[in-house]
């Protein structure tokens, strides 16, 4: 459908507009069950530097939906942890998978996989994007809005990170505008913007802004992350009051579109980015949008393999 076959997926924007919306296409009929998909005897290796839940358990149940097998490359029993170059990794695996998800810290080290891999590679996250959350995020509005993406309004709030840039480069191929809202210090990386607004052109608006009240304004979808990532545990008690009026709460619920939805990439701290209230409440959408995860995934994984 995609023409994606063999092709690594390390971003976002490795996909185009046509690519992207055949791809949630795709997986809506999956999730539907108005189409089938197999990869019996095709083997997915998951290779993560990170811990993970969601990512973990939905390419696995993906994988397995298909009839496919699925190996976790635990780092801390393979010759990963004691620091085997990725070139000869990648070359390894080659030979036993068909296909890999990897998650882990620096995008350069995944791009390094594709480079030397034959097989075709997988962002499960990085420190510099999660395109694969975006796919299920897309679906979920899709989803909640009759189809439509091009032309709705989506707010971030909170840390300019991996997610933030995945959903800026995201919403630009998809034709949705996106205000992302940070404290001054936390905005998202200035190239990943400035790529962003190219891809958007005149079809959408990208913008960032340090005023999560405008930002929030008749916005028909409301997004937040944790305030700080995995390797930021550190600074993340100096952040809640920086953070403290970007918290998705009645307050802010009250200046978006009234029938705006809610999303959250998970895990939640409850009672920081986002109240419980809110996070239980009817206009959350984030128990959909984490079941997305694996059907998202599982049309990423046919497409790729080709099946």
């Amino acid at each position: 459908m995609t023409g994606l076959k063999g092709r690594d997926f390390l971003s976002i924007t490795d996909i185009s507009t046509d690519e992207l919306m055949a791809l949630l296409t795709l997986a809506g009929d999956l999730k539907s069950g108005k189409t089938t998909a197999c990869c019996s005897g095709k083997i997915l290796g998951l290779l993560f530097r990170k811990t993970s839940t969601r990512t973990r358990v939905s390419f696995s149940a993906a994988m397995w939906r298909l009839d496919g097998q699925v190996i976790d490359l635990n780092v801390n029993v393979t010759q990963v942890s004691r620091g085997e170059p990725v070139r000869d990794t990648a070359r390894i695996l080659s030979g036993y998978v068909d296909i890999l998800a990897i998650r882990t810290f620096e995008q350069a080290e995944i791009q390094e996989f594709a480079d030397y891999a034959d097989i075709p590679i997988i962002n499960a996250l990085t420190d510099l994007e999660h395109p694969c959350q975006i796919l299920a995020d897309l679906q979920t509005v899709q989803e909640c809005f009759a189809g439509q993406l091009a032309g709705l309004t989506m707010t971030y709030l909170g840390d300019g990170n991996n997610v933030a840039h995945s959903l800026m480069l995201g919403c630009a191929i998809a034709g949705m505008n996106l205000r992302v809202a940070t404290p001054a210090g936390f905005q998202p990386d200035a190239d990943v913007l400035k790529t962003a607004q190219q891809l958007a052109g005149d079809r959408c608006s990208i913008a960032v802004t340090a005023d999560p009240k405008a930002a929030t304004e008749k916005a028909q979808v409301l997004y937040t992350d944790v305030w700080a990532s995995m390797g930021q545990e550190d600074s993340a008690a100096s952040r809640v009051p920086l953070f403290q009026p970007y918290q998705i709460n009645d307050e802010l619920m009250a200046i978006a579109d009234k029938d705006a939805i809610v999303l959250h990439c998970l895990p939640a701290h409850r009672g920081e980015e986002i109240t419980d209230a809110v996070i239980e409440g009817p206009q959350s959408r984030v128990w959909q949008e984490a079941e997305n995860r694996m059907h998202a995934q599982q049309a990423l994984l046919v497409e790729l393999l080709g099946k």
